[in-house]
């Protein structure tokens, strides 16, 4: 059982400023997965200054193994001086870990990582470490699969100050919360927006304070094969068939044609759904052995709007789909259950576009948008034009 770790995060922008003053940086090499969360100092563009600059340098160094005390230092001596307040400060939480779930967290005045554990969340066991007159709080990780780390800058806790809490939104009620919303098939950009969309109703859509959730959630490694469009030449359709079917995982086809062809060579028949869950999307069909059947451009345009609204960091919108329509289907096996997708893309122009605004370039565009923006969300993406 191979696992994979993934990452995601949502930001609240300070009412009023067009830049976020928290700011998450990650970056993969090798085995490990590197995680940075800082706050700068106030709000607006000091702040972003300060926050991009501290979460930039840390990402750097740790994925590089240097060690957290020459870090910190650096992040000292580095950052500049507030003039007003005659201190050079960025608050930041840093999650280290590899695939199979071992590494370490270090935290500076964020507010306490959660840890979401067996379907509940808890706190970890924290180590203090004095630093050029600091205090970092270390912790060691050893994920299971499931697990999720939730690391957040403090505008979490202060949700709803002078509103509809007086006093913030205390940790352990955080908790409650999540016990109660959050699940282990959440993915890390869910369990995120999760936290950071129950913050903004506290704040009543007008927060006093940046807020950030970012996640680090470790699971198992799950393949999508996507085959859309029949290949150029009609002689390579059962090589390009047999090729897509060979691989492990979920398997999707998109486009009448494709369809035919898939079912044409396993032996199976074709049948189309008479339900339209959506007006603007065709129904979905059914294989037997595959797992999802749909028409292709216009699904494919529609899946590209959801791509968009799922990789903003500042989008609120769930990021689970409930929906039975073809396209938002399709958007939770690739966006929310695969972590390796691979498109089988048929350059084949398509006779029943003829006279129509739909042509071999837009297909291959709205597909290499879509893996753009896959790549983005985090997945390993390989594209294959026949």
């Amino acid at each position: 059982m191979e696992l994979c770790l993934e990452t995601g995060y949502t930001s609240l922008n300070h009412v009023g400023e067009e830049l976020c003053g928290d700011h998450v940086e990650s970056c993969v090499d090798g085995d490990y997965t590197t995680l940075v969360l800082a706050d700068g100092l106030g709000s607006g563009v000091k702040a972003s200054i300060l926050s991009t600059l501290t979460s930039k340098i840390l990402c750097t160094m740790v994925s590089n193994d240097i060690d957290i005390v020459e870090c910190v230092s650096t992040i000292i001596e580095t950052l500049p001086v507030c003039k007003v307040r005659g201190v050079a400060y960025s608050t930041f939480s840093v999650v280290h870990v590899n695939r199979q779930g071992e590494g370490y967290l270090f935290e500076f005045d964020n507010p306490e990582a959660i840890y979401y554990h067996h379907g509940e969340a808890m706190d970890f066991d924290r180590e203090a470490i004095e630093v050029c007159g600091r205090t970092v709080f270390k912790s060691k990780l050893n994920l299971e699969e499931g697990d999720i780390v939730l690391v957040m800058s403090d505008g979490t806790v202060h949700a709803g100050i002078g509103m509809i809490l007086n006093f913030g939104w205390p940790r352990e009620k955080i908790k409650e919360y999540l016990n109660n919303h959050l699940t282990a098939d959440h993915s890390a950009r869910a369990a995120a927006c999760v936290l950071a969309s129950a913050c903004n109703e506290i704040y009543e859509g007008m927060p006093s304070d940046d807020t950030t959730v970012a996640a680090v959630r470790i699971r198992r490694r799950l393949d999508v094969n996507v085959m859309v469009g029949p290949p150029v030449n009609k002689e390579q359709d059962e090589a390009h068939v047999a090729r897509y079917l060979e691989g492990p995982g979920k398997k999707v086809v998109c486009g009448g044609t494709s369809s035919q062809i898939l079912a044409r060579h396993m032996g199976e028949r074709l049948k189309t759904s008479l339900e339209f869950p959506d007006r603007e999307i065709p129904p979905i069909g059914y294989i037997k052995g595959i797992d999802l059947v749909t028409e292709g451009v216009i699904t494919l345009r529609r899946l590209l709007e959801l791509s968009r609204k799922y990789i903003s960091i500042s989008d609120l919108t769930p990021k689970t789909y409930t929906q039975r329509d073809g396209a938002s289907l399709l958007a939770d096996i690739l966006f929310e259950q695969s972590t390796h997708v691979h498109f089988f893309v048929g350059q084949s122009v398509n006779e029943a576009h003829q006279g129509l605004d739909i042509d071999i370039t837009m297909k291959l565009k709205l597909v290499e948008s879509i893996a753009a923006n896959l790549r983005i969300m985090g997945k390993e993406v390989t594209l294959l034009y026949v």
